[in-house]
């Protein structure tokens, strides 16, 4: 009897939890633009851009939970309709041979990039707490009020995002590509919503990992030096 109830567990576990479409995600728009979702961890983000034509459309954002097969999703930001922000939307969740199927007015039919979890140490959802402050040292920041910088990364995609959920407050985001291999961190910018001209563009970092703070120096997409310290989103 034991036994079977340990499987019967397993089971269940497995039902409850096999629907989560953890990794990155893309699709084709009508629009011809081409759309990127990445779930890491409790949070999911969506950007629409055309790589070609440099043009960065839209994007939103938002913790989520799961129950079976059911996602609550609940924005905490959308750069093209502010209405929508703090609103939960329940999506019936579909995964089968790579395409992902999330379900609610319409459908919304996505391909497999990645699985976000097989060998991908930087995978998850980070928020930045660090940053240098001009004189060599770290100082920290967004420990108060509601505006919070994010960073999800799959196992070969990343996405970040300047938000404030209290004022319904976007300022800025960007994504593509990314490597991470001995101390080196290399982001391929494919969108970034305050200057189309990065588009193509590939940054170079230093970085390490150590009890869920992730170290990043280099220089930023406009040649400023940078230094900061993500952490793991609890």
């Amino acid at each position: 009897m034991k036994h079977i109830l340990t499987i019967a567990f397993v089971l269940i576990s497995f039902l409850t939890f096999a629907q989560i479409p953890k990794g990155a995600w893309k699709s084709q728009e009508p629009t011809g633009s081409a759309s990127t979702l990445i779930v890491a961890d409790n949070y999911l983000v969506i950007a629409s851009y055309s790589i070609g034509n440099k043009y960065f459309e839209r994007t939103e954002g938002g913790p989520f939970t799961m129950n079976g097969d059911k996602m609550t999703y609940t924005p905490e930001f959308n750069s093209a309709d502010t209405a929508k922000i703090g609103i939960p939307i329940e999506f019936t969740v579909t995964v089968k041979d790579d395409i992902l199927t999330l379900r609610y007015e319409e459908a919304m039919v996505w391909m497999r990039v990645d699985d976000g979890t097989s060998n991908a140490p930087m995978a998850g959802a980070w928020h930045i707490t660090e940053r240098d402050n001009g004189q060599g040292g770290l100082v920290q920041i967004h420990q108060e009020g509601t505006r919070k910088t994010l960073k999800l990364l799959s196992k070969t995609r990343f996405q970040w995002f300047a938000v404030d959920p209290a004022v319904k407050g976007f300022y800025a985001t960007g994504g593509g590509t990314y490597t991470a291999k001995d101390g080196k961190y290399t982001e391929n910018i494919q969108f970034f919503s305050k200057d189309n001209n990065r588009v193509g563009s590939s940054l170079k970092f230093d970085f390490k990992l150590e009890n869920g703070r992730w170290d990043h120096s280099g220089k930023s997409s406009d040649g400023k030096p940078v230094h900061e310290v993500w952490e793991k989103i609890p």
